[in-house]
This record gives C-alpha cells, sequence and structure tokens, in this order.
C-alpha cells in the first residue's frame, strides 16, 4: 500500500463516526476504510466478496471495522446494511458510495446489448440511489449526515469509456446535486469525488496497462501518479468538517486530466 499524504496524518479526524463503504474489499474502497479507521471512524466494509471484505477486518481490528455483505443492486442488501451500521455502532453518520464496475471493452453503440448498459447502469447509479435512500432514512431524523459518491473524470468528459460508464457517472452526478438540493435542508451533506483512472486491479484489466503505463499517460501533472490513497484522502476531506460548507460538489483528483485537451495544446 503507498504511502498517506501529509495532511492524512493528522490523526483523529473522523474521531466518533461511523461510516459504511460499499466495495471495501478492494480499491479506492479499501483504502479509504484503512484512512477512516486511522481517523477514528467505525467503519462497515460492504461488499460481495466476502472473504477480502473479511480479511481487511481482520486486520483492521474487530472493534473497528465489521464486514457486511452487500450487492448494492439489492435493495434488501442495502437494508440489511444500513441496519447492521445502526444496530452494532448505533448511528450512521458518513456513506460512501464506492461499489461500481467498470465498461465494456467494445464501446460500439451498434454493439452494445441491453442488457450490457442496464447492467452498469444498475451498480454504478441504481445502486448509489439505493444506498442514499436507506442512508437518508437514518440520518434524517439526526438532522445530519454524510453521503459521498465515487464518480470519475467520465461524468465530465466523453470518449473516456463505454457509453454505459460515462452514462452511469454523468447520472452520479445527477444525483448527487438533487440529493444535495433536497437533504441539505435536514443537515446531510452530499458530494461526490470524480478520479481519473486509478491503477487497480480491475482497470488495468480493462485497459490492458501496467503501472508504467498509467503514469505515463493519465496526469498532466509531472511526477504524479493517482494512487487509490490519494482519491481516499479526497474522501476524508469531503467525510470531515474541514469540507462543512462543501455541499453538492464533484471533487475532481484527476491531476489535471480534465481542464486539457491532449490533441491541443500551445504548450506542448
Amino acid at each position: 500500500m503507498g504511502s498517506l499524504s501529509m495532511a492524512s496524518t493528522l490523526i483523529g479526524r473522523l474521531e466518533g463516526k461511523v461510516a459504511l463503504i460499499t466495495g471495501a474489499a478492494t480499491g479506492i474502497g479499501e483504502a479509504t476504510a484503512r484512512l477512516f479507521v486511522k481517523h477514528g471512524a467505525k467503519v462497515l466494509v460492504a461488499d460481495i466478496n466476502d472473504e477480502l471484505g473479511e480479511k481487511l477486518c481482520k486486520e483492521l481490528g474487530k472493534s473497528s471495522a465489521i464486514f457486511v455483505h452487500c450487492d448494492v443492486t439489492k435493495e434488501s442488501d442495502v437494508e440489511t446494511a444500513i441496519d447492521t451500521a445502526v444496530a452494532k455502532f448505533g448511528k450512521l453518520d458518513i456513506l460512501h458510495n464506492n461499489a461500481g464496475i467498470g465498461g465494456i471493452p467494445n464501446p460500439s453503440i451498434l454493439e452494445i446489448e441491453k442488457s450490457e448498459f442496464e447492467k452498469i447502469i444498475n451498480v454504478n447509479l441504481v445502486g448509489p440511489f439505493l444506498c442514499a435512500k436507506h442512508a437518508a432514512r437514518v440520518m434524517i431524523p439526526n438532522r445530519s449526515g454524510n453521503i459521498i459518491t465515487t464518480a470519475s473524470t467520465c461524468s465530465k468528459i466523453g470518449g473516456g469509456s463505454s457509453h454505459n460508464y460515462v452514462s452511469s457517472k454523468h447520472g452520479v452526478v445527477g444525483l448527487t446535486k438533487n440529493l444535495a438540493v433536497e437533504l441539505g435542508k435536514h443537515g446531510i451533506r452530499v458530494n461526490c469525488v470524480s478520479p481519473h483512472v486509478v491503477p487497480t486491479q480491475q482497470s488495468k484489466d480493462f485497459y490492458k496497462m501496467d503501472d508504467e503505463g498509467f503514469g505515463n499517460v493519465y496526469s498532466i501533472l509531472k511526477g504524479v501518479s493517482l494512487k487509490p490513497e490519494d482519491v481516499a484522502d479526497a474522501v476524508l476531506f469531503l467525510a470531515s468538517d474541514e469540507s462543512k460548507c462543501v455541499h453538492g460538489h464533484n471533487l475532481f483528483v484527476d491531476g489535471g486530466i480534465t481542464i486539457a485537451n491532449s490533441k491541443f495544446s500551445m504548450f506542448e
């Protein structure tokens, strides 16, 4: 695992908080779970991968993290996960909607099947909707809460992935804005974080690239290579009181890739 940033070494930013993280057994979710526990939070690791989820909780300590099996496309699983947080820790302060899957290798509109389109939408958009719905159910009575969803640079630009994936991530931003308008009056903040391609095993397999390849092409910021821990740092900021006035925002963690046209630059 990569080293944590200087900001992340200031311990205790989530002391006393309870967080549910979906897709937390690997990648960005795992890095976020580790960081949240380091900062004093109690964490529910929610994932469909029981073996890796249980292993992570054992590493983090059963008093700090517990595993719950959760397929975010199944409302009964989501409801159980939220209820488990309240039953085990008495409340839910933070929901990190992180579970997601990538697009398909052949993105042509002429080739993609309806079932393939719906599969990505169900995980990446319907999943966060269901999680937010049930998180709001327990957060509204407490007049506080924090919902953060992992989006993507594909929430802003086209051509980075297949139609179903890009559509799902644009949808996540729309959902975030609408939730922010509704839930803000209850003291619940809603934001999303949009990383560029992070070299997790899933993205390496999809783009058929290794770590060196990712570092060479997926940032315009010299010397910077995006890692899961960098995204976790951004989620920590959004989850902490340091961002108490940040609401309805899409925070890009992308090495500046979305501000430039790589095909047209006077600085090349």
